[in-house]
C-alpha cells in the first residue's frame, strides 16, 4: 500500500494496527496483513508457515501467534475508546485464516492496563535470575491467562535441572537436522543488533566467540553438519542456549487449555484464544517487570512424535523425539502434556539489548479487494 493510501486511513485505525503489529509471533515471522474497510473496520489476513518451518506443526504455533496479535488489537483499540469485536471467516482455510474485526466506541471502555507494555515486551535468551516469583506474582499472571486456562509452575531447583536436561537433549536435535538448519539460516539477521522482520544474531545468546563460530558454519548445511558431528561444534550453543538459561531462571511455566476441544473448527478457535492468553500473561509478566523466553521445541517435536509423523529425515533425530516426550510427559506430567499449548521460562535480569522490531505499517497493509 503506497503513502497516499496510508494518508487515507482514519488515524485511530492506523494507531491500532500500528501498536497491534508488536505482539509476539515464531522467529519474528508476523503471519497478519491488515486490510483497511472503512472508518473504523478491517479485515486480518492470516497464514502459517508449516510448508517451509519444521516447527510450525499443522500451523498451530502461527495460530497462537495470531490470536496473541488478536489480543493486542483489542488492548490498542482501548486507547481510543473502542471496543474490538472480532469474527473469524469460517470458510477460509486453516493455512490462511481470516477474521473481520469492528470497532465501536464504548463509554464503558478504559485504557487497557497492559497496553503501555505492548512495544516493550520482549524476548531474554540469556540466563535470569533464580529469584522466586512472589505469591502476588504468580497469582497476577495466572489471573491474566484467564478461566479457560491453567498456569503450572516448575520452580524448585531440581526441576530447573530437569527442565535444563530436556532443552539440552531437544537442542540436539535443533541442531543437528537439515530441516531446522534452514530455518534458522532463513530467519536469522548477520551482524545485526536489529531486525524488522527476523532475528538479529545479537539477541540469539551466544558469546561473541560462538557468534563468530556460528556465522562461518551457518554459511552451508555442509558446515554445520560437518561442525555438528565432528567438532563438537553443536556442545557450547546447546550450552549457552538451553542448558544454562533453562537452569538459571525463576522457573518453568506450562499453560495448559481447560476444555480439549471437541472438533477441527473448535481447534482451531481454541488456537486463537490460547494466543490471547499468551499475550495477556505475557504483558502482565512484562509489567511486573519480569521476562520471559519461550521454550516450545521439546513441545513440537514431542508431538511428532506422539502422532508418529516424520519431520526429518534423519532416523536418529526421530528416535531421539520418543525419547523426548517421554522425558517431557515425566516432568509436567501426561494429562497435562496432553492440554498444554505453551512452555516457557520466567525471571528477573537484564533486558536484552538486541531484539526484534516489526514491519513498518504501510507493508503490513493490503489493498481491498475489489
Amino acid at each position: 500500500m503506497n503513502c497516499s493510501s496510508m494518508m487515507a486511513m482514519p488515524a485511530r485505525l492506523q494507531d491500532i494496527i500500528s501498536l497491534a503489529r508488536w505482539a509476539p509471533s515464531g522467529d519474528n515471522t508476523q503471519p497478519w496483513r491488515f486490510e483497511p474497510l472503512g472508518e473504523l473496520a478491517l479485515r486480518v489476513h492470516g497464514f502459517d508457515t508449516r510448508d517451509h518451518c519444521v516447527y510450525d506443526l499443522d500451523g498451530r504455533p502461527s495460530r497462537v501467534s495470531i490470536g496473541a496479535m488478536l489480543e493486542t488489537l483489542r488492548i490498542a483499540a482501548s486507547l481510543s475508546g473502542l471496543q474490538a469485536k472480532v469474527r473469524r471467516d469460517r470458510a477460509a482455510p486453516e493455512t490462511a485464516p481470516v477474521f473481520d474485526v469492528e470497532f465501536a466506541a464504548d463509554p464503558a471502555v478504559v485504557p487497557h492496563s497492559l497496553a503501555p507494555f505492548i512495544e516493550s515486551r520482549s524476548v531474554q535468551r540469556r540466563p535470569l535470575s533464580t529469584q522466586a516469583l512472589s505469591p502476588s506474582e504468580r497469582q497476577a499472571l495466572e489471573h491474566a491467562a484467564g478461566e479457560d486456562f491453567r498456569l503450572h509452575w516448575f520452580e524448585p531447583a531440581a526441576e530447573r535441572w530437569r527442565f535444563a536436561r530436556l532443552l539440552f537433549q531437544s537442542a540436539g536435535i535443533r541442531l543437528s537436522i537439515e530441516e531446522a538448519y534452514r530455518v534458522h539460516a532463513a530467519v536469522i539477521e548477520w551482524h545485526a543488533t536489529e531486525s524488522v522482520d527476523r532475528i538479529p544474531d545479537a539477541a540469539v545468546g551466544l558469546d561473541p566467540l560462538s557468534l563468530i563460530a556460528m556465522r562461518w558454519a551457518m554459511r552451508s548445511w555442509r558446515r554445520t553438519r560437518f561442525v555438528s558431528r565432528y567438532l563438537g561444534g553443536a556442545v557450547p550453543p546447546r550450552l549457552q542456549l538451553d542448558l544454562l538459561p533453562a537452569y538459571f531462571c525463576a522457573g518453568h511455566v506450562v499453560i495448559t487449555a481447560v476444555n480439549e476441544p471437541s472438533g477441527p473448527e473448535e481447534r482451531l478457535d481454541a488456537d486463537f484464544a490460547a494466543g490471547g492468553a499468551l499475550q495477556r500473561f505475557w504483558l502482565t509478566a512484562e509489567s511486573l517487570g519480569l521476562l520471559h523466553q519461550p521454550e516450545l521445541t521439546p513441545l513440537v517435536f514431542s508431538r511428532y512424535a506422539a502422532e508418529g509423523r516424520r519431520f526429518t529425515r534423519d532416523d536418529a533425530a526421530q528416535t531421539k523425539a520418543a525419547d523426548i516426550r517421554r522425558a517431557l510427559a515425566e516432568l509436567i506430567g501426561e494429562q497435562t502434556l496432553q492440554r498444554t499449548v505453551w512452555l516457557g521460562r520466567i525471571g528477573r535480569g537484564r533486558r536484552a539489548r538486541a531484539r526484534s522490531l516489526r514491519l513498518p505499517l504501510e507493508a503490513l497493509l493490503v489493498k481491498r479487494n475489489g
